[in-house]
């Protein structure tokens, strides 16, 4: 009997999990997390603190799960360290397990400089994990003036959290606009308003150059005072247990399209991964859900005996914020073959060697779907009317046979 270990609880380790057991429903699988709970949604953390869900509509996997897949799931332990050639995970507790085909779902962690002072302040949190938000909502009161470092989608959707839980929320980046490494200036400025009609106080290309207790020092002199610092400013793959045991690492862990690392019978997914990102070509980290569960389930069916590629990796955000919908995907260079932008509203769609390469949506979001479609299947924009498809999305230009796929037949 194949015994399957697997690192890490989150979308990629669950995909992987299950498509271990649909390959082989006789291998033995064990689902090492260093979380309490394992196989909830990381994006729902916020609406948990908008209290809009709670902690069983988040899980992405259902009560049973372990169960049903006949798992051993060992939550709240880490590992330690891991040992290739002799196929030996060792964990944080001192217990060994041995495997036959491993995968390191690792994730990431949040990633924070070293701020003069940062030690003064007492309560500071980052936001990344259901323990996270739990540790907010405990410490957060309606007098709470909350100061986030950080204004990408992670600091974002903090606010968005714990708007209606604290007195006053602040929001600062060195960056010069909200979320700038998905949005333009123009995109930026729409998303911006809208945050501040929502009550969130913006300072943009002004960050904390030191703390004080209480007090940030900002770099342009400003002096905030709060209560609650979350740090947000980004996270970063957790590779130290495959670089320790050898394996070839870049910004995140290397591996191919099956998966498949540098180690004998290691495989790896999801955050903690570098792979080819579909509209550049390059070697990229992609730490978005989607691509990794595809890479778990990926992962999954190569170790048990299968066989799967995995080559769709691409950059890609849905979110919103107080009911402003922002879409991003794929590569957002230069001018936009397409725009459309108004005060609530943006469509933009960029064009290189004749498909579509990337787009930004901000408000109306329907139907982006047809547009990743035209990126993924590389749809040639030939005799394409680029502006009739800006405006409203259409199946037509994907071709017979992929709308044949996409409509179960109905062309």
């Amino acid at each position: 009997m194949k015994r399957y270990v697997i690192i890490g609880g989150g979308a990629a380790g669950t995909s992987c999990a299950e498509a271990v057991r649909r390959t082989d429903p006789q291998g033995e699988i064990t689902l090492v997390s260093q979380e309490r709970v394992s196989g909830y949604g990381r994006p729902l953390i916020s609406y948990y603190l908008e209290g809009k869900t709670d902690i069983p509509r988040m899980s992405r996997v259902g009560l049973g799960f372990y169960e049903r897949n006949c798992i051993t799931a060992l939550h709240g332990v880490g590992a330690a360290s891991l040992d290739a050639a002799a196929h030996r995970v060792t964990l944080e507790d001192g217990r060994q397990l041995p495997y036959d085909a491993l995968c390191l779902c690792t994730g990431s962690f949040p990633f924070s400089p070293r701020f003069e002072g940062i030690e003064t302040v007492p309560r500071r949190f980052f936001f990344t994990t259901l323990e996270d938000a739990l540790a907010l909502e405990q410490a957060v009161t309606k007098e709470s003036r909350v100061l986030i470092v950080g204004a990408g989608f992670i600091g974002l959707k903090c606010a968005e959290g714990l708007r209606d839980r604290a007195g006053s929320i602040t929001v600062c980046d060195l960056a010069d606009r909200a979320m700038s490494v998905s949005l333009d200036g123009q995109c930026s400025v729409i998303l911006e308003r809208h945050l501040e009609k929502n009550g969130i106080r913006l300072m943009l290309g002004n960050t904390a150059a030191r703390f004080e207790g209480g007090c940030a020092v900002m770099q342009h002199g400003e002096r905030v005072d709060f209560d609650i610092l979350v740090i947000a400013i980004g996270v970063r793959p957790a590779t130290s247990l495959a670089a320790q045991a050898g394996a070839a690492i870049g910004r995140g862990i290397t591996i191919d399209e099956t998966g498949k690392t540098s180690l004998p019978d290691v495989w790896a997914a999801g955050d903690c991964t570098e792979s080819t990102e579909l509209t550049t070509g390059q070697t990229a980290v992609m730490a978005i859900l989607p691509n990794a569960a595809q890479q778990g389930e990926c992962a999954g069916i190569n170790m048990a005996g299968g066989s799967a590629v995995f080559t769709a990796g691409m950059r890609m955000n849905s979110i919103g914020f107080f009911g402003l919908h922002v879409m991003s995907a794929g590569t957002c260079q230069g001018d936009a073959a397409f725009c459309e932008v108004t005060e609530t509203s943006c469509r933009k769609l960029y064009v290189q060697e004749g498909v579509l390469k990337g787009y930004v949506l901000i408000g109306d979001v329907r139907k982006a779907g047809i547009y990743t479609a035209m990126i993924r299947d590389r749809v040639p924009l030939e005799g394409v009317d680029l502006e009739a498809v800006g405006r409203e999305p259409s199946l037509l230009p994907l071709g017979q046979a992929t709308r044949r796929r996409k409509l179960g037949g109905v062309v």
